[in-house]
């Protein structure tokens, strides 16, 4: 993961990384596949457990995961980041849960945090355009990630706007803020994955 890269637009710290190609198509293939069967996406939809006012949000399967070894993707990221970024040597990753998310116009993800220790973000499909904006708007945020915390000041900022790129992948600290705002004028799908996982308690205790 030589392009691993640690972000630090204010407290907590924030990685970017890539899903290689030939993941991004296997997670798109199955999601194609899975919104077909009107049984199997019942059987796995998460929406009412998300904060999202988003209409399908659905479990990856754990023998998928498996099969394409996506969970040993995530857990070589989160041992380097915690090995670089807090000198953390870990013993344990359990990922909790992963899930897709098809947004579409309108739709959005309010404020909202995650359970667990990391949680994390990928980009598998995103619209030419987000939509028109107005002249009076400094920042496009349509369809943008924003993560929060703190507060502005003179030396700090409070938001951090991130622009989806298919193949781009985040990493992030469980209680970090953050929000999705909708886009308009497409019927294109803002399409991602997420997920939560939970560490071993002495890598997780901040103080140590």
């Amino acid at each position: 993961m030589s392009d691993l890269q640690i972000l630090r637009p204010f407290g907590p710290s924030i990685v970017k990384l890539s899903i290689p190609d030939y993941l991004v198509k296997k997670l798109n293939d199955y999601t194609d596949r899975i919104i077909l069967d009107e049984e199997k996406i019942t059987k796995l939809d998460f929406s009412n457990q998300l904060a999202g006012k988003v209409k399908q949000e659905f479990l990856l399967e754990n023998e998928f995961m498996q099969e394409i070894k996506f969970g040993e993707f995530l857990v070589k990221a989160i041992k380097l980041w915690l090995q670089e970024d807090a000198n953390k040597e870990l013993k344990s990753i359990d990922i909790i849960r992963c899930w897709i998310v098809r947004q579409f116009q309108n739709e959005y993800n309010p404020v909202h945090l995650h359970s667990g220790h990391i949680s994390g973000v990928g980009y598998l499909k995103v619209p030419k355009s987000f939509g028109s904006v107005s002249e009076k708007k400094k920042i496009n945020d349509k369809g943008r990630l924003t993560f929060i915390h703190g507060s502005v000041n003179l030396f700090s900022k409070a938001t951090y706007v991130i622009k989806p790129e298919v193949g781009d992948f985040y990493l992030f600290p469980n209680y970090l803020m953050h929000t999705v705002y909708p886009f308009s004028d497409t019927d294109e799908e803002r399409r991602s994955i997420s997920f939560n996982a939970q560490i071993d308690k002495n890598a997780a205790n901040y103080a140590s």
